[in-house]
């Protein structure tokens, strides 16, 4: 035990001295802060995003999907992909260009800002009050990952994790703003890559293979070697269209779009792709694969009380890694998973002082004492949520997602494209994408059709009837033709 500890701390000290390294190229200004001056390498740039999208939802909830579900959690990451790269190919060097013109540093900002400088400001006021929420939910959902983690291998209180974690986090914000979340971001990308490599590998080696493995699954339950989910009121196309839109989804995630805005020009998105989907791909067939070897290998963990059955799945990770692999290797699994709660937790805490006071607050936007004291304040309110949730990560996750997905994604597509949304039009649409999502559940297609599909339709719908009726004072932009 003693190993994994110290190679866990290794890993940690190495991050945090990144991220204070990182402090050797800063400026004392809002713009450093938040967007790093725009003037980051496109390289890091991906590996900064694919760090931040594959948190703790892929090392802890979706393994703890994959193992709960078995072999149908392929629909949800290969819709999630597709969706994902719908973003990348459409959106998000729109984002750069559009951001860059209207010197927007924060997405609220980005959705309010005219080219001719007008801030529409009831469409910033309640994009940045949104952010702020659901981020910090969101947030707070990371910190809870990183505390099932310690929690699950060393028995410690889950308050250590979630404290832990937060204190690392603040701690290299503080001393680089964006600049040094991207940097830790690029170096965690590989920790939690190898991890997820090696451990996939030595699980597989246990399993006899994928033969081994799948005869386990089937032994143990056939519904987890099941492809097609039962009972689909829409059949598997519209199962799967609503992954996709999960995967788009990324497009109203603003810890996402904040790197984009970073990049040093629009023109390098296609080679920031590029990297991003080589990272993305393999690791989410590792993470997949990991789940199922995690169900193969340990089916006790199924056996938790009903209360406690997400809650145990979604430790599979870490309890594999204990049983399988020799101590300096466990201890770079568990860096692998707080590396993933971190990258993402780190954004989501520079996004929300950026709604705070650039866009809720706005007398403090030049202010880079403000936007530090805003950040400190955000990861008190994330630690609060992450000590209280009962929510498993997966569901914190989902909720947050979908709900900054449905109520900022469409509005970020029409923006970049060069619409202008009025600002009752743009209230309106924000509240019924978070209320389609909140309601969804309660339909008869809410375990058949993800919430994200409804979500950002309903919007969409919505701005189309706006079109015929005289609500304020629509006018569009000519969109530019994005290079691919």
């Amino acid at each position: 035990m003693t190993v994994i500890i110290v190679s866990f701390v290794v890993f940690l000290l190495g991050f945090v001295a990144l991220g204070l390294l990182s402090a050797r190229h800063k400026k004392s200004t809002t713009d450093d802060y938040l967007v790093a001056s725009r003037e980051v390498p496109a390289w890091l740039v991906a590996l900064s995003s694919v760090a931040t999208n594959n948190s703790g939802f892929m090392f802890i909830g979706l393994i703890g999907f994959a193992y709960r579900f078995g072999v149908q959690a392929v629909w949800l990451q290969a819709g999630w992909l597709v969706g994902d790269l719908a973003a990348w190919l459409w959106i998000h060097g729109r984002v750069r260009r559009v951001s860059g013109e209207v010197g927007a540093v924060s997405v609220p900002g980005l959705l309010g800002t005219r080219k001719d400088g007008t801030i529409v400001r009831t469409t910033v006021v309640l994009a940045g009050l949104l952010t702020f929420f659901f981020l910090g939910g969101y947030a707070a959902a990371q910190l809870q990952a990183g505390s099932t983690t310690l929690h699950v291998l060393f028995g410690w209180d889950m308050s250590v994790g979630a404290i832990l974690g937060a204190v690392i986090v603040v701690i290299y914000c503080f001393s680089g703003g964006l600049r040094a979340s991207i940097w830790t971001d690029a170096a965690q990308s590989f920790v939690m890559l190898l991890s997820m490599g090696i451990l996939l590998v030595v699980a597989l080696s246990h399993t006899g293979g994928f033969g081994g493995l799948f005869a386990n699954l089937e032994a143990q339950d056939p519904t987890l070697v099941d492809w097609m989910p039962s009972d689909l009121a829409g059949g598997i196309g519209l199962y799967l269209l609503g992954f996709v839109f999960g995967g788009f989804g990324a497009v109203g995630q603003p810890h996402i779009l904040i790197r984009t805005m970073s990049i040093r020009s629009h023109k390098q998105i296609a080679k920031a792709r590029k990297v991003y989907f080589a990272w993305f791909v393999p690791f989410s067939v590792a993470a997949v694969g990991a789940g199922l070897c995690a169900r193969a290998l340990l089916p006790e963990l199924a056996n938790a009380p009903a209360e406690q059955v997400v809650q145990s799945a979604e430790g599979a990770l870490p309890a594999l890694a204990v049983a399988l692999l020799p101590s300096v290797l466990v201890g770079l699994v568990l860096a692998g998973i707080f590396s993933a709660t971190m990258s993402t937790a780190d954004s989501q805490f520079l996004s929300c002082s950026a709604a705070l006071t650039q866009d809720i607050a706005p007398r403090w936007k030049r202010s880079y004492m403000a936007s530090k004291l805003a950040t400190l304040g955000v990861a008190a309110l994330a630690l609060v949520i992450a000590l209280t949730a009962d929510d498993g990560v997966f569901a914190l996750v989902l909720i947050a997602w979908s709900a900054l997905g449905a109520a900022l994604g469409p509005l970020v597509v029409l923006r970049v494209f060069g619409r202008h949304v009025p600002g009752p039009v743009a209230a309106v649409m924000m509240a019924s994408g978070v209320a389609t999502v909140a309601l969804w559940g309660s339909t008869a297609l809410a375990d058949d059709v993800f919430k994200l599909l409804p979500g950002m339709a309903v919007p969409f719908v919505i701005y189309g009837l706006s079109l015929l009726l005289p609500i304020g004072e629509a006018s569009a932009e000519p969109a530019e033709a994005e290079e691919a």
